[in-house]
C-alpha cells in the first residue's frame, strides 16, 4: 500500500511538472494569465507556469495569408462582377490580439469581405479593371483603421481575380476591336496626308527643274527593266506631245500647199525646235 501511494505521488508530481512546462517558439509570444488577469508577455524559450492557476496563450507573429472569397459586387455603373482578393496581416500587439477580440482571423476575414464590397462598389467597371493599385490601397487603409485596435496590422491587400459576365466580355471585345479599327483608319489618313504633301513638294520641284521629270522617267524605265518585261508603256508629257504634233501637221500642210525646191522637211527636235537640212 505504501509503495502504491509513493508511485501515485510520483506520477502526480511528474504530471504537475509536465503541465507546468511551456515552450514558446521563436516566431511566437506568450500571453500569461493568472487567475484570469494578464501578467505580461513571455518571450521565446522554456517557460514555467503554475498549473491550474496560470494559462499561457501563444500568439504567432508571422505574416498570415488570408484569402478573401469571391464577392458578388455591383459597380457604380451597375455592372455585376465577382471579385476575390487576398490579404496579408501580422500581429503587432499580442495582448490586444488576445484580449480585445475573440478570434482575430475570423474578424479580419469578415471585415475584409465587407470592405472589399464597399470599395469596389464605389468605382466603375473601367476603374476597377485599370486602377487596382489604388483600390488595394483604399482597402488596406480602411482595414488598418479597424484592425489596429485589435493589435493587428494589415500589410498588404491584393485583388486576385475579377470575373465579368459573358455578355460584358463580348461587349468589351467589340469595343476594343472598334478602337483598334479607329486608330488604324486615323493612322492611314495621316499617312495619306503626309504622302500628298510630299507629292506636292515633289511636283513643285519638278516644275522648277523640268529635267527632273525626264530623269524620273528614265529611273522608271530602269525599274521596269529589272523584271525583264517584253512590253514597256512609257508615259510622255501629253500636252507637250499634242502641241508638237499640231505644229508638225501645220507645217506639213503649209509645205504641201507652197512647194519650194529649196525647202527641206523640218526636223522636230525633242524641245520643239525646227532644224532644216540645207
Amino acid at each position: 500500500m505504501n509503495v502504491f501511494l509513493i508511485v501515485l505521488i510520483i506520477v502526480v508530481v511528474l504530471g504537475l511538472l509536465v503541465s507546468a512546462v511551456r515552450i514558446v517558439k521563436q516566431y511566437e509570444r506568450g500571453v500569461l494569465f493568472r487567475l484570469g488577469r494578464v501578467l505580461g508577455v513571455r518571450e521565446p524559450g522554456l517557460r514555467l507556469i503554475i498549473p491550474v492557476v496560470d494559462v499561457l496563450r501563444r500568439v504567432p507573429l508571422r505574416i498570415i495569408t488570408m484569402p478573401i472569397q469571391s464577392q458578388g459586387i455591383i459597380t457604380r455603373d451597375n455592372v455585376s462582377v465577382d471579385v476575390s482578393a487576398v490579404a496579408y496581416f501580422r500581429v503587432r500587439d499580442v495582448v490586444k490580439s488576445v484580449v480585445a477580440i475573440e478570434n482575430v482571423t475570423t474578424a479580419i476575414n469578415q471585415i475584409a469581405q465587407t470592405t472589399l464590397r464597399k470599395v469596389v462598389g464605389q468605382h466603375t467597371l473601367d476603374e476597377t479593371l485599370s486602377e487596382t493599385d489604388s483600390i488595394n490601397v483604399d482597402i488596406r487603409r480602411i482595414l488598418d483603421v479597424a484592425t489596429l485596435d485589435w493589435g493587428v496590422e494589415v500589410t498588404l491587400v491584393e485583388l486576385k481575380d475579377i470575373q465579368l459576365p459573358e455578355a460584358m466580355k463580348r461587349a468589351m471585345a467589340r469595343q476594343a476591336e472598334a478602337e483598334r479599327e479607329k486608330r488604324a483608319k486615323i493612322i492611314n489618313a495621316e499617312g495619306e496626308s503626309l504622302a500628298a504633301a510630299a507629292l506636292g513638294e515633289a511636283s513643285d520641284t519638278m516644275m522648277a527643274h523640268p529635267l527632273a521629270l525626264q530623269l524620273r522617267n528614265l529611273q522608271s524605265l530602269v525599274e521596269l527593266g529589272v523584271d525583264k518585261n517584253t512590253t514597256v508603256v512609257f508615259p510622255a508629257p501629253l500636252m507637250t506631245t499634242i502641241s508638237e504634233l499640231g505644229a508638225f501637221v501645220a507645217r506639213e500642210t503649209a509645205a504641201a500647199n507652197n512647194p519650194s525646191p529649196s525647202f527641206a522637211a523640218p526636223v522636230v527636235t525633242s524641245n520643239g525646235a525646227e532644224a532644216a537640212d540645207q
